[in-house]
């Protein structure tokens, strides 16, 4: 039973002033809201030729930690299919990890390094829609992570006992600073092979499917890990630790599939995980009923205690919230519905990120929009809607509309951190427009339906959404996702005589959008979308506003009668009173 249906404002704008204090110091840490960008940043962000003209087919991943001199060697297979003919190709490793050899076909290749990029160079023309291999021996001190798991790289910790803990985090900085790879989003391999290496008395939990485990002759352990699914580069993983496992299945009545779920935490919090892990069965109820089955069945769902707070790494969750509800332990909403925040929001990636991947980071909205919505989406399916309601219309207090959600395309630019509480609202809004729960939740499970294992960019979404909905939202999208600034809902209100309201109203933009108003006060471009009023007291309905001024006459309405569901739409609304007996109004 929900004992509060008010917003704590007051934690809210606790939480909020936190959420500007963090975003603030993350500047220090090179995420790109301010960056001017660089050769570096085009090599890596670029499909140039040298990257479209093969096609990953698989990775064959095969490193040895060594945890004391913080070392990685080893070597990468490359299966990959041949798109055009080529002679030259490029792959990413950081300038920092030094490239032993590589080998194809029984030859070493010559190759040259530009930043993080390596040119390969082949001795004769590689054939279009030929199956090539190739590979590449490597070895170094990989960058160790500041500020895990903004700030990318390993961590090198110990547990409570002084056993080694160790963690790899690599999101946005990019998996190409810990093994080599084509690092770009747009291309995902069908399959993967991860064997990690790791000291004795140590257990190496990675991505997938535990396939064997080989003691070697010094007493190191080698675990063999193989993903049978797409999977984006920076969720591949290694987590090594003196861990101790246990296990549970999940079953949906819906679905045939068992999906294991496995668990590998600390041996002295084991009891604390058994607790707090009771969480994942009822968030996997709600998933799998408004977004469709676990994308990664055959290879299970993990949660895996990390020295970092947390990561949506598929199919081996990173979990670091200490066992606490929120976010370590702090209420992020202000709303009284407790649950732990990085077991629902990474696993919610499972379908938004992983499943479904931006084939460029500029489009990272998706992956971070739809997961901060579908917490939402767990509230409601807990709680209830008006639950709901009050959880998702807490994210505006973390807006700061300081740029667009979308990044610039192939430079490695996310936008703005605002695209997991304003993507949030974005798909909130959508929901309300489309004022039918029924075709909403069917879009929002035909997304994962459509786009299951594929690679999107933010066009696919915005298409799909219209299409289905059968509303034209390119304009919505254009200003929400592409401009920094929402609309505002101008209404000016004068009573009548009679008992009638006057209702004058209008869409004004402004800020840095492309929707800007001329100097006499105009839109110099058109704007609507529809949006909840009291056309009678207390009684909402639709009215259909513009970047032009409407007038409607209400009958029987007071001026303070009149509202706006605010807590539906995510826009600023300005109201002003007309006194029709001012002579300055005439």
């Amino acid at each position: 039973m929900v004992k509060n249906k008010y917003i704590n404002t007051k934690a809210i704008r606790l939480f909020a002033l936190l959420f500007l204090l963090v975003k603030n110091s993350l500047g220090q840490f090179d995420f790109g809201w301010n960056k001017e960008f660089t050769k570096a940043d085009t090599l890596r962000g670029t499909l140039t030729s040298l990257r479209t003209c093969y096609d990953v087919l698989l990775y064959d991943l095969d490193v040895r930690v060594d945890i004391d001199n913080k070392l990685i060697s080893g070597s990468n297979t490359i299966k990959f299919l041949v798109k055009e003919d080529f002679q030259k190709l490029q792959v990413d490793l950081t300038g920092s990890m030094k490239i032993e050899k590589i080998e194809y076909n029984g030859y070493e290749l010559h190759y040259t390094r530009q930043f993080d990029a390596v040119f390969i160079d082949f001795p004769e023309t590689i054939k279009k829609e030929t199956v090539q291999f190739l590979k590449i021996f490597y070895s170094g001190k990989p960058q160790s992570a500041k500020r895990p798991p903004w700030d990318g790289g390993f961590t090198w910790e110990k547990d409570s006992d002084g056993n080694p803990w160790v963690g790899v985090s690599c999101q946005g900085a990019g998996a190409s600073l810990w093994w080599p790879c084509k690092d770009h989003q747009s291309d995902e391999p069908n399959e993967m092979v991860i064997r990690a290496t790791v000291p004795p008395g140590l257990t190496d939990v990675s991505n997938g499917r535990l396939k064997r485990t080989t003691t070697l002759p010094d007493g190191w352990t080698k675990f063999e890990w193989y993903v049978s699914y797409p999977i984006n580069n920076y969720n591949v993983t290694l987590n090594i630790a003196n861990y101790k496992t246990f296990s549970d299945i999940y079953v949906h009545p819906s679905f045939k599939d068992t999906l294991t779920l496995d668990y590998f935490v600390l041996s002295a919090n084991c009891n604390k995980a058994e607790d707090q892990f009771t969480q994942v069965k009822p968030m996997l109820d709600c998933f799998y009923n408004i977004l469709g089955e676990y994308p990664f069945v055959r290879d299970g769902y993990k949660l895996v205690e990390t020295p970092y707070l947390g990561m949506e790494h598929q199919s081996c969750i990173a979990y670091g919230n200490k066992y606490k509800n929120g976010y370590l332990g702090i209420n992020r909403s202000g709303t009284p519905y407790p649950f732990d925040y990085i077991i629902i929001h990474e696993s919610a990636h499972e379908w938004w990120g992983n499943s479904i991947t931006t084939n460029d980071i500029a489009d990272m909205w998706i992956h971070e929009g739809f997961g901060t919505y579908s917490e939402a989406l767990y509230i409601e399916c807990l709680y209830g809607y008006d639950a709901y309601l009050e959880y998702v219309n807490a994210e505006k207090n973390k807006i700061l509309n300081d740029e667009p959600l979308i990044g610039k395309y192939g430079l490695n630019k996310e936008g703005s951190g605002d695209m997991y509480p304003k993507g949030s609202l974005i798909l909130h809004t959508i929901r309300s427009i489309i004022n039918n729960d029924e075709k909403f939740f069917e879009i929002i499970k035909g997304i994962q339906t459509e786009f299951k294992y594929k690679t999107i960019n933010s066009r696919d979404i915005e298409k799909y959404i219209s299409e289905k909905s059968r509303i034209n939202f390119s304009d919505f999208f254009d200003l929400y996702l592409r401009n920094s600034d929402i609309p505002k809902l101008s209404i000016q209100l004068e009573e009548g005589d009679f008992g009638d309201l006057k209702v004058t109203y209008r869409y004004t933009l402004g800020g840095e959008s492309a929707f800007k108003e001329d100097a006499g006060g105009g839109a110099t471009s058109f704007f609507s979308m529809p949006v909840k009023v009291t056309l009678k007291k207390d009684t909402f309905d639709f009215i259909y506003p513009t970047t032009e001024w409407q007038t409607m006459v209400i009958s029987d309405m007071k001026a303070d009668d009149f509202k706006v569901a605010t807590e539906l739409f995510y826009i600023d609304t300005e109201i002003n009173f007309v006194d029709s007996e001012d002579p300055s109004t005439d």
